[in-house]
């Protein structure tokens, strides 16, 4: 800390507010309807929620009864707390005008709000843009402009983000002749260095397939429609600045920029910049990477340096997918990271053209004195603020800098609303510098204090966080395993070199495992990659009857030893088989990329699930293992405790298979039961993936057999055998009811009653109701519906539609499943892949002509090639009756309906006789209450897809025909593999009672 340099500054910045002292922001200004509403809402945390849900919601609500009724339920109930008095006689449906009052009050809600929206944009239209553009620079300052709508769901809407960027330009190359350059300079340029026009350009909006999994094809992709937005701005004598977004794009937005900038058509151009965000913890890295990049090329950029705008949601996607925190989680160390970040270009600025973005007046007058102190031009940077904030800031830079540029979005008011939320979210937190500048009148000596300082008086008033607790035998408590970060370039990396070791290995013969032992039979199966059936990835011996009752022998013969270890001894062992896992996690997802043509990440994924099974029941059954004191009566004692049924057959599916094969044989074993497990044919590989984990984690010979086998020879023998006590199987209804069916039946020598766990089929609804967010409902109802082919029993198969946004919400769609790229799931650009079979194939094709006789295809998109591929099919006017609707299609295609209401949607959704999955997209806080009370199906996702459910979050599992048996990854899921049992002793000798501190004694 240079105390010279800090006092500098503080001087500057106390004249920075004598300057604008009296002055407030339009959104603080208690004198207007914004101002009390802003207000209120920084005073009621409650209110503020609702509010900026509200603003949120507002574009869809096209209808004055719409629109009065989300005011009730967003305002009338206790979820908003009290409420101003500008909003009251909106939310009160009993007024002095009744219903009419609440209409007109409703529209002059609309009206105010959609107000203080296009305070922060600069134009809906080009022409209105325009007009305020050359209003801006009449008025001194520069600007960037910037094209609303980030969000893009297919290569259409990609397209016309491009074109309306080509719009733009062209309506302001009409204009920039009359606009005289700032400064002195006769080059053109305004201060002498910068271009009169310029734009800012999100890159994820210009390819709607980008994804950090397929980094390179992302890349090139945004490119495509960069180039020629960046042509004309280079035609135009004008700069680009590409923007930064969530942590997802960063190294895609780095990487694109440095092809852009040194391509050989635009090298000699030097009017490129990038933004970064010094709440990122990596931006040093970042920065300095980007300099030594331009020194060795000799290519001069700009850059722009942003605190950043997805706190909270970098913050929370982090802590849901269990990833590090990749932002500084307290203001002040974003706001040092700026300062030093800021001196780290400012050092460069021979090569870097340096755009400071804040409204911080600390932060601005740290930029102005650490300029003068390096002694670097004032050509050489300049100073940023958005539009429509700020205002008496951006004043007063003006008249200290004189080289201010505004942020102006423009564009249509639906994302505008986005925008909005995002703007007042930032400037309404508790720590935002405008809040407690122009709002809460925090002195200016704590404003202008050195974050430093900020930082160490806030760690040192901050209590100390408690240990994480320990709740038995010295396990933390469980977390899952982090989902698959392809933002990490190891990872990237690893996939194709992990994909060419099972490759290496191919054709190799896998040994059934009975009793520790590898046994060879002359029946085998291939197990080919449907991607391409000629590959054989391995020659999988098959079991008959002869080797399953071996394999029930052994495990009958381990069971009493496996059964009386203690359950830490189980525990100790599974959760060895979860490090194996963890360690091998990404050459078991390659095996499933290869084997069932899972995507990369989904493949990535069940291998986690896998993890979180294993560390999950191991917990569990330390907590189950304790026997349990039942009552308190003085003179006895009772305790009920848990033991292991015997032998269970494990019955596997291929299209999870390494994820429920683990889960449900590991709660076998953890329970103390031994395991004979068939996996299916099509993932047998997978599956003996399993055993050699098990083996290294050291469980001992014959608790678990690795038996696959033909159903048609091994099934019904293995589920009739008198030994086998338990049954644990997911897949098909069918087989299912099949396996119920046969398990009832008492045989001979049979001394269990057999339990069934059976998981079966889903026919999943997602509704979306007339307010959804489409953004979201499309991209979750597309990654529902066709990741991994549609082959999950969650998968969304039916999408409801409300009547009112039905159009809309189906023209969104099909451009998105026309912009899915179909073929082999070892290459990350592909969204879709084969399906697992010919008979997967053909039940496509079947239900396609199906589809054809029911209603109206929409899409089919057919795929030639080697592979077992099948049509990717969107359907509309199906109806309740159609079969379409009722049937289990487990596969790419998915039928949409119309329903006249929500309540309609409701009941269509619940008419089948599946009850697994479901989920609804709604902004109406009363319709997502009634979903939650009569959509009844087994797991309801509200506001997101309804796949990909998680270990100990979201146990899973339906009924009705869904399944029979508690939800996996819950806390009574063990329970299924135990017998309980209670011992009671009578404590009494002669009567004397022992005195134990537990009992409950009378007086």
């Amino acid at each position: 800390m240079n105390p010279q340099l800090d006092e500098a500054i503080r001087q500057r910045g106390k004249a920075f507010f004598a300057s604008i002292r009296g002055e407030s922001p339009s959104i603080f200004n208690k004198g207007f309807w914004t101002g009390k509403v802003m207000d209120w809402a920084m005073q009621n945390e409650g209110f503020k929620v609702q509010l900026f849900r509200f603003v949120d919601v507002l574009p869809y609500l096209t209808t004055s009864d719409n629109l009065s009724r989300h005011i009730e339920e967003y305002f009338s109930g206790g979820e908003a707390g009290d409420i101003p008095a500008v909003l009251k006689w909106g939310a009160e449906k009993s007024g002095l005008f009744g219903g009419v009052a609440a209409k007109l009050m409703g529209k002059a809600i609309r009206s105010n709000i959609e107000g203080m929206a296009r305070q922060f944009i600069v134009g809906e239209r080009t022409k209105e843009a325009v007009k305020n553009l050359s209003k801006i620079r009449k008025d001194g300052f520069a600007f960037t402009v910037d094209l609303l709508g980030e969000a893009t769901v297919s290569e259409l809407e990609s397209d016309a983000y491009r074109d309306g960027y080509l719009e733009v330009l062209d309506a302001i190359a009409a204009e920039q002749k009359s606009w005289k350059p700032f400064g002195t300079g006769s080059d053109g340029l305004d201060w002498g260095s910068a271009p009169r026009v310029n734009a800012s350009i999100k890159p994820s909006a210009l390819f709607s397939q980008a994804s950090p999994m397929d980094f390179d094809g992302s890349v090139e992709g945004i490119l495509a429609r960069m180039r020629p937005v960046y042509r004309k701005i280079m035609a135009m004598g004008g700069a680009m600045c590409i923007d930064m977004e969530q942590l997802k794009y960063k190294d895609i937005t780095i990487e694109l920029f440095k092809r852009l900038r040194s391509e050989p058509e635009f090298r000699d151009y030097p009017h490129l910049s990038i933004v970064l965000q010094a709440y990122m913890r990596e931006t040093e890295h970042d920065i300095k990477d980007l300099v030594a990049w331009g020194r060795a090329e000799g290519l001069p950029f700009g850059m722009r340096l942003v605190k950043g705008a997805y706190w909270d949601y970098e913050t929370v996607i982090a802590k849901q997918m269990g990833w590090p925190v990749p932002v500084w989680t307290r203001k002040p160390e974003s706001d040092i990271a700026h300062e030093k970040l800021s001196r780290l270009i400012l050092e460069n600025s021979d090569l870097i053209y340096f755009q400071c973005a804040s409204h911080n007046i600390r932060t601005i007058s740290n930029v102005m004195e650490m300029a003068a102190e390096l002694g670097v031009p004032e050509n050489r940077y300049e100073f940023q603020a958005l539009y429509g904030m700020a205002e008496p800031v951006r004043k007063g830079l003006l008249k200290v800098a004189g080289r201010v540029r505004l942020y102006c979005p423009y564009g249509e008011l639906l994302p505008g609303m986005a925008y909005l939320v995002r703007r007042l979210l930032e400037n309404t937190a508790n720590e935002s510098f405008l809040r407690l500048s122009f709002a809460d009148g925090e002195a200016e000596d704590r404003l202008l204090e050195n974050p430093q300082l900020t930082l160490e008086r806030e760690l040192a008033a901050a209590p100390q966080k408690a240990a994480e607790k320990t709740p038995i035998d010295g396990l933390t408590a469980f977390r899952n395993e982090p989902l698959a970060d392809f933002t990490v370039a190891e990872l990237r990396k690893a996939f194709p070199e992990a994909i060419a070791q099972v490759r290496g290995e191919a054709g190799r013969v896998l040994p059934l495992v009975i009793g520790g032992k590898s046994v060879e039979t002359d029946d085998r199966i291939p197990s080919v990659n449907p991607a391409d059936p000629g590959e054989v990835l391995a020659n999988v011996c098959q079991a008959g009857t002869v080797e399953v009752d071996a394999a029930i022998d052994a495990a009958e013969a381990a069971f009493p030893a496996w059964r009386d270890a203690s359950p830490k001894e189980r525990a100790d062992i599974i959760l060895k088989a979860a490090a194996i896992a963890r360690r091998d996690i990404v050459a078991l997802s390659a095996t499933q990329v290869l084997e069932v043509g899972k995507q990369w990440d989904q493949a990535y994924n069940d291998v986690g699930e896998a993890i979180d099974f294993l560390e999950y029941y191991a917990r569990e059954a330390l907590r189950l293992g304790a026997p349990k004191r039942m009552g308190r009566e003085p003179g006895e004692k009772n305790h009920l405790f848990y033991e292991a049924k015997g032998v269970t057959a494990v019955i596997a599916p291929w299209n999870f298979p390494l994820a429920i094969s683990v889960g449900m044989t590991s709660a076998a074993i953890v329970a103390g039961n031994t395991v004979v497990y068939k996996p299916s044919s099509l993932s047998s590989l997978t599956g003996y993936g399993m055993a050699e984990i098990f083996k290294e984690a050291g469980l001992p010979d014959g608790v678990f057999n690795y038996c696959p086998g033909r159903g048609s020879v091994m099934g019904d023998h293995l589920v009739e055998h008198p030994k086998v006590s338990t049954i644990a199987f997911t897949g098909s209804m069918e087989t299912g009811l099949r396996i119920q069916e046969k398990a009832a039946r008492v045989q001979p020598g049979q001394a269990y009653c057999k339990k069934v766990i059976a998981e079966m089929g889903g026919k999943n609804a997602i509704i979306i109701d007339d307010d959804a967010d489409l953004d979201e409902a499309i991209l979750g109802v597309v990654y529902s519906a066709f990741g991994f082919q549609g082959q999950k029993c969650s998968a969304c198969s039916r999408v409801i539609v409300v009547d009112s946004i039905y159009d809309k919400f189906v023209s969104r769609l099909t451009e998105a499943c026309g912009s899915l790229r179909i073929g082999p799931s070892e290459d990350p650009e592909n969204a879709m892949g084969p399906v697992v079979d010919p008979s997967q194939q053909k039940k496509v094709q079947e239900y396609l002509r199906i589809a054809h006789e029911e209603g109206q295809v929409l899409v089919e998109r057919q795929t030639s090639g080697p592979g077992y591929y099948a049509p990717l099919v969107v359907v509309a006017g199906i109806r309740p009756e159609h079969r379409l609707a009722q049937e289990e299609v487990f596969g790419p295609i998915l039928a949409v309906m119309k329903a006249d209401s929500f309540d309609q949607a409701l009941e269509w959704a619940t008419s089948t006789r599946f009850a697994l999955t479901g989920g609804v997209y709604s902004r109406s806080p009363k319709h997502l209450e009634k979903a939650r009370r009569e959509f009844r199906v087994g797991n309801l996702y509200l506001n997101r897809n309804c796949v990909g459910a998680m270990v100990g979050r979201q146990p899973f599992g339906g009924s009705k025909m869904s399944g029979v048996g508690s939800k996996s990854g819950g806390p009574d899921y063990l329970l299924q593999f135990m017998e309980p049992r209670v011992v009671t002793e009578n404590t009494i000798r002669r009567g004397f009672t022992p005195i134990d501190e537990d009992d409950e004694w009378f007086e």
